[in-house]
C-alpha cells in the first residue's frame, strides 16, 4: 500500500518555478488520490490560466510523487485559482501588506543592490552584469537583475531569456534563467517600437520595478545602469539610497576619464563603491601571448583615483559576443574559459567585500 501522506507531503515540497515557495504553502494541491494500484491522481490549482511553467510544475509534481514508494503512475491535473484567491495570494508573498512600497534592499532586507555603472556606453556593463550575475548564482546565490537601460535594453536577450513576466493580480513574477531573475522593458516592448520617455516616465518605470515585481528578497539584485548620471540614475540613488556601485571602464585612458564620472556621481549621492571592474583587458592570441587592444593600466588608474579596488580585469574573449548574440553567456558557454576564471574571481570579491554599516540620509532630487 502507498502512503497517501508520504505522496501528500512530496507533492507539497515542490516549489512554484516562479514564486519560489512550496505548492502547500501556496494552498495549491487541491485533490489528491491514490488507487490500491499505487496509482497517483493530483489537482493544482495554478495562480493564472495557461501558466507559461505548466509543463516544469508537472514534470515537478510527477517525479516528486514517484519518489515515493509504491507509486506506479502518476496523473497532474490543472485548475486555476480565483480572483479573491489570488489577492489573498499576493498579499501574503508581499509579507501581509497590501500597500505599494519599496521593501527590497530596505531596512531589515537581506538583499545586497549593487549598480553596474560607466560614464558611457560601449565598456560592456551589461555583459559585465549578465556574467556577474550568473557567477553569483553559481556560488548558490538567489540572484535578480534590473535591466534599466530603458532605451538601451539587453540583458533579456544576453541572458537567453524568452518568455515575459507573469502578471498574478497587479504582481509581476520576473522569468528565471540560469538561476538569475530578470526584469527589462525588453518584455514590454515590440521590436520596431522605441522607447521616448522623460524623466517622470523614467521615474515612473523605475519604481514599477523595484514596487510591483516580486524579487523575494534574493541575496543580490543587480542593477544594469544606462551610461551617465542622468534620470534613471538618480531615481535609483533616490529609490536605494543603500545600494552599492560598481564602475566599469576599459584600459583605454579617455574611457576610464568618462567612467570616472560615474564614481563621482556615486560619492555625491552617498552610494557606496565597491570597486572597479577594467573590461576588455586583454587578447589572448593563439600563440598564447596577451594583446592589450586597448591600452593598458585604465582600470588600475581609475581605482586609484576613486580609493577604491579593482575588483577584477575581464579578458576580451569571442565567447563573451557570441554568447550574448546567441542567449548564453560566456559563464554558460564556455566553462573554464579565461573569462569565466575571471567573473568567478569577481564573483568572489563581490562576496568578500561586504556593504560598510552606515547612516543614508535621504537623498532630495531638485
Amino acid at each position: 500500500m502507498v502512503d497517501v501522506e508520504a505522496v501528500r507531503a512530496a507533492i507539497g515540497a515542490v516549489e512554484d518555478p516562479e514564486i519560489h515557495r512550496s505548492l502547500a504553502e501556496l494552498g495549491m494541491v487541491r485533490q489528491l488520490q491514490v488507487s490500491a494500484d499505487g496509482a497517483v491522481s493530483t489537482l493544482i490549482a495554478l495562480t493564472i490560466p495557461g501558466c507559461p511553467l505548466k509543463d516544469k510544475l508537472t514534470r515537478d509534481v510527477t517525479e516528486a510523487a514517484r519518489s515515493v514508494s509504491g507509486v506506479t503512475a502518476v496523473t497532474v491535473e490543472f485548475t486555476h485559482m480565483t480572483d479573491e484567491e489570488r489577492t489573498t495570494l499576493v498579499a501574503d508573498i508581499r509579507g501581509g501588506s497590501a500597500t505599494r512600497e519599496i521593501t527590497v534592499g530596505g531596512p531589515g532586507s537581506r538583499t545586497r543592490v549593487i549598480a553596474v555603472s560607466s560614464g558611457k556606453g560601449g565598456v560592456g556593463k551589461s555583459s559585465v552584469t549578465a556574467n556577474l550575475a550568473v557567477a553569483l548564482a553559481r556560488l548558490g546565490r538567489t540572484v535578480g537583475v534590473i535591466d534599466a537601460d530603458v532605451w538601451g535594453f539587453s540583458i533579456p536577450r544576453m541572458l537567453g531569456s524568452d518568455r515575459p513576466p507573469t502578471v498574478v493580480g497587479e504582481t509581476l513574477m520576473p522569468p528565471e534563467i540560469h538561476g538569475v531573475r530578470v526584469m527589462s522593458m525588453d518584455y514590454f516592448v515590440r521590436p520596431d517600437q522605441a522607447v521616448m520617455w522623460r524623466g517622470p516616465m523614467l521615474h515612473k518605470a523605475m519604481e514599477q520595478f523595484l514596487v510591483d515585481v516580486h524579487w523575494d528578497d534574493p541575496d543580490y539584485l543587480l542593477i544594469d545602469m544606462p551610461p551617465g548620471t542622468g534620470d534613471i540614475a538618480l531615481s535609483l540613488a533616490q529609490f536605494l539610497p543603500r545600494s552599492q556601485s560598481i564602475v566599469v571602464t576599459t584600459p583605454q585612458q579617455t574611457a576610464q576619464r568618462v567612467a570616472k564620472r560615474a564614481g563621482l556621481m556615486a560619492r555625491k549621492v552617498n552610494q557606496e563603491i565597491l570597486g572597479v571592474v577594467e573590461n576588455m583587458s586583454w587578447f589572448t592570441g593563439d600563440d598564447g601571448k596577451r594583446y592589450d587592444l586597448f591600452g593598458d593600466g585604465g582600470g588600475q588608474a581609475l581605482a586609484d583615483e576613486l580609493e577604491v579596488p579593482l575588483l577584477g580585469q575581464i579578458p576580451l574573449v569571442p565567447a563573451m559576443r557570441a554568447g550574448a548574440d546567441a542567449g548564453l553567456p560566456v559563464t554558460i558557454a564556455d566553462p573554464g574559459g579565461e573569462a569565466v576564471q575571471a567573473f568567478e574571481a569577481l564573483a568572489a570579491e563581490v562576496e568578500a567585500r561586504k556593504p560598510r554599516v552606515r547612516a543614508h540620509p535621504q537623498l532630495v532630487v531638485r
